[in-house]
C-alpha cells in the first residue's frame, strides 16, 4: 500500500523536484503537483490524501495558513528556504521541515518518518478484534521518538504535557493529553489508576496500602474512581 501525496509549491522547478522525489520513493504515490494551496484543496476534496509536501511562501494563502485552516490534516512536511518558520511548523504538528535546496536523502528521511507513523496503525497485527502494537511514536523536542511499550513503567500527567517514565533511560516529555495516550495504549496491558497516572500492569511488582510502588521510591495511589477495576486486576493475578 502506497502513501498518497501532493507536492505543493508555486515555483515550477521546486514542485517538479519534490514530485520527482515522490516518484522515486517506492512507498509513495504522487496524486498531484499543485502550484497553490487552493489548487491542492480541490484535489484533497476528491482524493484521500495522506501526506502533503508543502512550501510555506506562496501567493494568496501561504502554506502555513493553509495547514492551519484544515480541520482534518494529513501528515505535513514543510519545504521552504526560510528557517525561521521551523518552530511554527512543529506547532501545527508537522512531521518534518525541509530547507531548500532539498536533497533526496533528507526528503527520504522525512518520508520514512511518515511511513513509520502510518505503519503504527496500518501494519499492526490484529487479534480478537484488538489492534496489537509493540511501540508508539511521540513528538518530543521537535523529534519523533520511538518508544517500546514494554519499556514504559508509568505515564504521568504534567499539565498540558505527559511524562513517559521508561525502564531504559530518562523520561520522555510530550504534549499530549492523558485521554489521548490512554486511547493509544492496549487496555489489557495498561491501566489508568488515577487522573494523573497510567501504569504498565506488567511492571508492577509492589502494591502497598492501595498504592503502586515503583523503584521503592515512587508511590502512586489508586483513586476511588479506578479502585474497583484495579482490584479486579489484582484478584485475577492473586495466588
Amino acid at each position: 500500500m502506497k502513501i498518497k501525496c501532493i507536492a505543493i509549491d508555486d515555483e515550477p522547478l521546486a514542485v517538479k523536484k519534490i514530485a520527482t522525489y515522490i516518484q522515486q520513493t517506492p512507498f509513495l504515490e504522487l496524486v498531484a503537483e499543485c502550484r497553490s494551496a487552493m489548487e491542492a484543496m480541490i484535489i484533497m476534496n476528491n482524493n484521500d490524501i495522506q501526506l502533503l509536501f508543502i512550501d510555506i511562501n506562496m501567493p494568496e494563502i501561504n502554506g502555513m495558513e493553509f495547514v492551519k485552516s484544515l480541520t482534518s490534516r494529513p501528515f505535513i512536511v514543510f519545504t521552504t528556504a526560510y528557517s525561521e518558520y521551523a518552530v511554527e511548523g512543529f506547532q501545527v504538528d508537522a512531521v518534518d521541515y525541509l530547507l531548500k535546496p532539498i536533497s533526496f536523502s533528507s526528503f527520504l528521511k522525512a518520508a520514512n518518518k511518515v511511513k513509520d507513523l502510518i505503519e503504527l496503525s496500518t501494519n499492526s497485527q490484529k487479534e480478537g478484534g484488538k489492534i496489537l502494537v509493540s511501540h508508539l511514536f511521540v513528538k518530543s523536542d521537535y523529534k519523533l521518538i520511538r518508544i517500546e511499550l514494554d519499556d514504559i513503567k508509568y505515564i504521568e500527567s504534567q499539565h498540558e504535557y505527559i511524562q513517559i517514565h521508561l525502564i531504559s533511560g530518562k523520561p520522555v516529555m510530550t504534549k499530549l493529553s492523558m485521554k489521548a495516550m490512554e486511547d493509544q495504549l492496549p487496555s489489557d496491558k495498561f491501566m489508568r489508576v488515577q487522573r494523573s497516572f497510567i501504569v504498565n500492569l506488567s511492571k508492577i511488582s509492589v502494591i502497598e496500602r492501595n498504592r503502586i510502588v515503583f523503584d521503592g521510591k515512587v508511590y502512586i495511589p489508586v483513586s476511588e474512581q479506578y479502585k474497583e477495576k484495579f482490584q479486579a486486576f489484582v484478584d485475577r493475578n492473586f495466588v
